[in-house]
């Protein structure tokens, strides 16, 4: 193990939302690239 945090989060917004996802998804900070997306339910199993 590292100790280092997955560092993930959760936003909601009621507009901009594809705005944000284009300008931030795989731009980087502190050298480690972000992955952002819409979240989508998790399937049944």
């Amino acid at each position: 193990m590292t100790n280092r945090s997955r560092g993930f989060g959760f936003v909601e917004m009621s507009d901009g939302g594809e705005a944000a996802i284009g300008a931030l998804n795989e731009s980087e900070i502190d050298g480690r690239k972000l992955v952002v997306n819409e979240s989508r339910p998790k399937e049944s199993r």
